[in-house]
């Protein structure tokens, strides 16, 4: 179910709200262009959110007519993080969220790529069993793969980061 916008207030409700307005009214299942007008609504379209960068998040604000005249969804680049003072009065800088929250995505992408490297390792185990003698090759892989955490995209490795098994 879709929104639709008064012509003439401008406000924005779904058709389950405008039915409940509307009680007395006897209204189709299917809104065709005729109960529209009948209404004084125009639909809503969808539209796709704004392109953000950084730490921005895009937003819902509203609608607005596109360049054809229709009524779309509006969407805003809105900062994820904000200056703050807490109750006790300490504040804490837009960047120093910035920082954290950073933090928190890296160590999750960190233990991500360790359980990555690890399952690579575990593949390769039987390879360093004391009946086995293991071929350089492999030695060297095994070694590129613990020295993963040292790398320097760590923990934001790309595919050409990660050693190929031979």
């Amino acid at each position: 179910m879709g929104e639709y916008r008064n012509r003439t207030t401008g406000e924005v409700k779904s058709q389950g709200e405008w039915r409940a307005a509307n009680p007395k009214m006897s209204l189709p299942k299917v809104w065709s262009q005729n109960t529209l007008d009948a209404l004084d609504l125009d639909a809503v379209l969808l539209s796709p959110a704004v392109t953000t960068t950084g730490y921005q998040t895009s937003v819902r604000d509203g609608v607005e007519q596109d360049a054809k005249g229709n009524w779309v969804e509006k969407y805003v680049a809105k900062d994820m993080f904000a200056d703050t003072t807490d109750e006790d009065g300490k504040k804490t800088t837009k960047a120093e969220h910035e920082a954290a929250y950073q933090t928190t995505l890296d160590t999750n992408v960190a233990a991500s790529n360790r359980a990555t490297r690890d399952a690579k390792l575990a593949e390769t185990d039987w390879h360093a069993m004391s009946d086995v003698t293991m071929a350089d090759n492999m030695k060297t892989y095994r070694q590129a793969l613990r020295d993963l955490p040292t790398h320097s995209n760590w923990p934001n490795l790309e595919d050409a980061d990660w050693p190929t098994k031979p």
